[in-house]
């Protein structure tokens, strides 16, 4: 949990600090990979908040809610290309270090940090867990039963980013993000199946190492309101 800490204590600091800089209001979409497209909860993704370094380098923080429609688990005894876990509400924390280059009107930022995620109702998808497992034993017939814990996530991400000014107290931006990111979730429980015309038979099972996959692609359009003396866009 230090990790978490960490970023609260940098978020805190951003927030304290947004009075130099401008604000703005995301639209985030997240392209997970063997998962479905996830979507935000608008209007509950506030990104770009932070403090000027120098001219050219800042730190930034924010936020977003998503709603997950899918992600995959990977360290588990079988391969899936389909998700095994969703659908569910996710809060979205990333804490970064941004290199900017500034034109008139226009500026292209390079980002790169490390982020938290915690997922809220989650579910398991047992119709794509149940065809994993029943493709991994080479039955017919899977029908599973699993009980988990959920627990936080973390890690890494890098990016960029190109906004422009529309007007002197408004702009646009446009950002992709690629995630590279987990979080543990241990199964146990059981699943019944065989073959058609054979015996069936009930397996007891328990994966301790299983994680939530949090890869992919983040997608972002923002609107950015200037809110202070600082002539960076944020």
């Amino acid at each position: 949990m230090k990790r978490y800490h960490f970023i609260l204590l940098v978020a805190i600091f951003a927030w304290n600090g947004v009075h130099g800089q401008s604000v703005g209001l995301s639209f985030s979409y997240f392209v997970p990979r063997n998962g479905y497209f996830s979507t935000p909860i608008s209007p509950f993704s506030i990104r770009g908040i932070g403090v000027d370094l120098s001219r050219s380098f800042s730190i930034e923080t924010g936020a977003s809610l998503y709603r997950m429609s899918g992600l995959s688990m990977k360290d588990l005894p079988f391969d899936s290309q389909s998700p095994l876990t969703g659908p569910n509400f996710t809060i979205f924390i990333p804490a970064e270090l941004v290199f900017a280059m500034k034109g008139k009107g226009v500026e292209v930022d390079l980002k790169a940090g490390g982020f938290f995620f915690y997922a809220f109702d989650q579910h398991i998808n047992y119709g794509n867990l149940d065809r994993a497992i029943r493709d991994y034993q080479g039955w017919d017939v899977v029908n599973s039963q699993f009980s988990f814990e959920n627990h936080p996530g973390f890690g890494y991400h890098g990016g960029v980013e190109v906004s422009f000014d529309v007007t002197s107290q408004w702009g646009l931006s446009i950002e992709t993000n690629y995630l590279v990111g987990q979080s543990a979730i241990p199964l146990t429980g059981s699943y019944s199946g065989g073959t058609l015309g054979g015996t069936n038979q009930t397996v007891q099972a328990s994966y301790k190492d299983a994680k939530v996959d949090f890869s992919g692609l983040e997608f972002s359009i923002g609107i950015m309101f200037k809110t202070g003396r600082s002539n960076r866009r944020r």
